[in-house]
């Protein structure tokens, strides 16, 4: 018999139906539950995913209230004189300043001091300082570098040695063309009374670019008055006080004022250091808002007809909510909850600022330091939220745990398809097995009828049938 490639081809019969109808009768059943539990962990594991994000968002709110240190800001507010010319100071407050207003006046800035040589010295800043080279060293208070020239070292490269040496501690050196001569000016940075540059030697050669001559005496180069090295001076509230920089660091206990420039006619600016209240608002505005979106979470996610409705990791967490937000407060000062602080909880579960016992503005004029203590006190609600959040949240929280068992289960039901896919493809195979024989069994009675009509017609007598 010639081989059959297509069930039915021998037969006649429609083969190719009845098997496609078996395998679909097997298949789509199974495969239709797949789908549909697919859906369902997926849905699921969704859910999961928009509770732990609401989770996540109010876990950094509360690692923020857990920091005492974002309870112990001031600010510092100035009022600059009305003058153009720019600030008068600037300030930088610590948290352990007592707020306060002060008026401020600067006397004098500090500067450093600047050095000239003397007139008639040099002509041209090709003009030779040292014929057989030497050291020129650098003193300011108790700052110092040296420099080596070579010999026959021009009054620039004089200038560029000083001006590109890596120990320089901060003394520029310029060269002014009057039109007859050159004028060398060395500039210190170092301020304060008392902290001139000097300038010494080790080669005669080098005294008329140097403060001191190498056999004692002055050199060539000379502070002139008015242009020493000077004292800042600043008045706090009529109290004269000196440094020897513009940066006076605790001249109000716990503050660092700058002074930016020399006050004209007396103008002072006026400072006033405060609690940062605004920043603690804002970050109980964040709990709100962040608590509340968990809430809504909980409860939307939890609804009939939603894949975590009735789950009871849903229903343990929207308790510890609760009873964590209820948390007696202790070493608060009067705040026993957080509920004396100016917050409260409406009868739909969410957050809210409340004025019952007292509003949260009353409760930072009355009690600043204390709700830093509230929060993020040992046994403050912020610690308390934390290790209840950590819970839920962290790598190996409950919620993560429920996430690796549902993708988990989607890896199973992945395996679950392939099996049965597999088992389809067995199922065809013996199938088609199955009918080829009857097909080929049918062929060859068809074969066998035709072959005996054709025989039994050629019979004498024989009348075959017309019907």
């Amino acid at each position: 018999m010639p081989l059959i490639t297509s069930a039915g081809i021998g037969s006649g019969l429609d083969l190719e139906s009845i098997i496609s109808a078996t395998i679909s009768a097997e298949n789509t059943p199974k495969m239709n539950a797949f789908v549909k539990k697919e859906e369902s962990l997926q849905v699921e594991l969704s859910a999961l995913g928009e509770v732990k994000s609401a989770l996540s968002k109010l876990q950094d709110t509360i690692e923020k209230l857990a920091d005492p240190d974002n309870f112990d800001k001031r600010i510092a507010n100035i009022k600059q004189p009305t003058s153009d010319d720019g600030d008068l100071i600037s300030v930088t407050p610590t948290s352990d300043i007592t707020p306060g207003d002060f008026n401020i006046e600067v006397i004098e800035l500090a500067q450093g001091s600047r050095a000239t040589s003397n007139d008639g010295l040099f002509s041209s800043t090709d003009d030779v300082v040292t014929a057989s080279g030497g050291t020129l060293s650098f003193a300011a208070g108790d700052k110092s570098f040296d420099i080596t020239l070579d010999a026959g070292a021009t009054l620039a490269d004089l200038r560029d040695a000083i001006n590109e040496s890596n120990s320089n501690f901060g003394v520029t050196a310029n060269i002014i063309n009057t039109g007859s001569e050159s004028k060398l000016v060395f500039t210190s940075n170092v301020t304060g009374t008392g902290n001139d540059l000097v300038i010494s030697n080790d080669n005669a050669e080098l005294d008329n670019v140097s403060t001191v001559a190498n056999g004692g005496g002055a050199g060539g180069i000379a502070i002139a008055t008015g242009n020493e090295a000077k004292d800042a001076v600043i008045k706090v509230d009529g109290i004269e006080i000196t440094n020897d920089t513009n940066t006076f660091k605790d001249a109000v206990q716990d503050m660092t004022i700058t002074a930016k420039r020399q006050s004209v006619d007396g103008e002072t600016a006026k400072l006033f250091v405060e609690y940062d209240r605004e920043s603690i608002t804002k970050l109980v505005d964040e709990l709100i808002a962040n608590y509340n979106n968990v809430v809504g979470q909980l409860g939307f996610q939890s609804r009939v007809g939603k894949p975590l409705n009735s789950d009871a990791t849903i229903r343990s967490l929207s308790s510890q909510l609760v009873n964590t937000l209820s948390t007696n407060l202790t070493d608060a000062g009067p705040f026993t909850s957080i509920f004396d602080i100016g917050l409260g909880v409406n009868k739909e579960g969410y957050l809210e600022k409340s004025s019952l016992v007292r509003s949260l503005n009353e409760a930072m004029d009355d009690n600043f330091d204390n709700i830093g203590k509230a929060f993020a006190g040992e046994n403050g609600i912020a610690k308390q939220f934390e290790a209840l959040l950590d819970n839920y949240v962290d790598s190996d929280g409950i919620i993560k745990q429920r996430e690796e068992s549902l993708n988990g289960q989607l890896d199973e039901l992945e395996d679950d398809v392939i099996n049965h896919q597999y088992r389809m493809e067995e199922l065809e195979t013996r199938l088609r097995q199955q009918y080829s024989g009857l097909d080929v069994l049918l062929a060859q009675m068809q074969s066998t009828q035709t072959y005996l009509s054709a025989q039994l017609s050629s019979l004498p007598g024989f009348t075959k049938s017309n019907s």
